[in-house]
């Protein structure tokens, strides 16, 4: 597994697109910068699964208080916490 920040977005880009598409969404649009939760293409429930699958497809625990849109709102906030918690940035 590469933990590059283009290979991070891009694995996390494909599984959202792997939820909403459940969710009859195509979120293939989604952009590295755009706030996930606000582009509608996943529900809340989405989110925890997304969330629960970065954790271990990563082998990472995320505390409560570090679920912030600033930490996991975007694909590139996503891959930067990632870099940072795995000492890579």
């Amino acid at each position: 597994m590469k933990l590059d920040k283009a290979s991070i977005e891009t694995e996390i880009k494909n599984k959202i697109i792997e939820i909403a598409d459940g969710l009859g969404c195509d979120a293939t649009g989604l952009q590295s910068d755009d706030i996930i939760p606000a582009t509608g293409f996943i529900d809340s429930a989405g989110l925890l699964e997304l969330v629960a699958w970065y954790e271990s497809f990563y082998d990472i625990k995320i505390e409560t208080a570090e679920i912030t849109i600033d930490n996991l709102g975007t694909l590139s906030a996503m891959a930067d916490f990632l870099q940072k918690r795995k000492g890579l940035a």
